[in-house]
Order: structure tokens, then C-alpha cells, then sequence
């Protein structure tokens, strides 16, 4: 017995696809409220963004706020921690890259792109340890920037990574500077 390929759809086809539509509608439904519920809350969308007034910081000084549960360095260097991280060449760094969320991916680590434009003497970086996640002491060290004591990594005065087991540059996070000193990272 033949059959015809040009066969009309029976009745029976069509509770077919009906049927698996509304499955697939279904199981979708069912779904959406799992897929929704792994969404931020509220707490951690406020704490998306941090503003900080940084018109009392003063040259030399640091301090540090918390952003989305990590500790962010902010600090005001001198023209001597500035000239210092200038004469780095690039060949010297462990890192290249800029690691500036302000900045391409494929920026240099200069001090420049280290620093924020227009205001080189502020930097503004994620207080983390690239090696094991360790927060480092600021001022300290052989570089004279910052020193995680855990594991023996050395940053510069930039936060560029020159001795120890960290692979990166500390990260510099997305911010924009206001003209009355606010500081608003996120």
C-alpha cells in the first residue's frame, strides 16, 4: 500500500501541534518565575552605584568606601608618586593592560590611563588583590603604593602589579568625577 507525501493535514495533525504549543507555552510559564527570581533585589541595585565627596581630600591622602561589597582605594597622590610612576617603561610591568573600565580593553598601563583625565593626581582603583583576592595596604611596599602582605604582591603608585603572584593590574572600576568633587563609581 502507497502513500501520498502531498497528503492533506488531518484532523489529528492538528491536536498534534496544538497540543505541543501549548505545552511549550506552558512549560514556559511555569519557568518564568525561576528565571525572574535570579534577578537583583533591591538592596544590590541600590548599591549598583556609590557616591563619594572627595573635595576634602587633600594630596597624600587616601581613603577608602565600600561598592558593591569591595573596598575601592581613592587616593589623592603626590607629584613625587606621580613622576615616580611615569618613568615606569612598560617592558618593566608584569601587566600591560590598563585594566580601566573607562578605558578600551586594549589601553596601555600607563600612568595616564592609570590616573583620571584631567585630574592625574587622583586615582581611583579596586581595593582587591588580583592573586587571591586579599585587600592590600596602602603605602607600602618596595614601590612605595600598595602591598598585599598575604602573598607578597607589590603595586606601584599607580596600582600597576611589579613583584609578587598577582597577574593583574589592580582594576580601576567605571566612575565619572563631577565638578564639585563627587565622585560617582558604578
Amino acid at each position: 500500500m502507497a502513500t501520498n507525501a502531498t497528503a492533506e493535514p488531518t484532523r489529528r495533525d492538528f491536536l498534534y501541534i496544538a497540543t505541543g504549543a501549548v505545552g511549550a507555552v506552558g512549560v514556559a510559564a511555569a519557568a518564568w518565575p525561576f528565571v525572574y527570581q535570579m534577578n537583583p533585589d533591591a538592596a544590590a541595585l541600590a548599591l549598583s552605584t556609590t557616591e563619594v565627596d572627595i573635595s576634602s581630600l587633600e594630596e597624600g591622602q587616601s581613603m577608602t568606601v565600600n561598592w558593591r561589597g569591595k573596598p575601592v582605594f581613592i587616593r589623592y597622590r603626590t607629584e613625587e608618586e606621580i613622576d615616580e610612576a611615569k618613568k615606569v617603561p612598560l617592558g618593566e610591568l608584569k601587566d600591560i593592560e590598563a585594566r580601566n573600565a573607562n578605558l578600551p580593553d586594549s589601553a596601555e598601563a600607563t600612568d595616564d590611563n592609570r590616573g583620571i583625565k584631567g585630574d592625574e593626581a587622583l586615582l581611583v582603583m579596586i581595593g582587591v588583590c588580583t592573586h587571591l583576592g586579599c585587600v592590600p595596604l596602602g603605602q607600602k611596599g618596595d614601590y612605595g603604593g600598595w602591598f598585599c602582605p598575604c602573598h607578597g604582591s607589590h603595586y606601584d603608585t599607580a596600582g600597576r602589579i611589579r613583584k609578587g603572584p598577582a597577574p593583574e593590574n589592580l582594576a580601576i572600576p567605571q566612575f565619572t568625577l563631577s565638578d564639585k568633587k563627587i565622585l560617582k563609581i558604578g
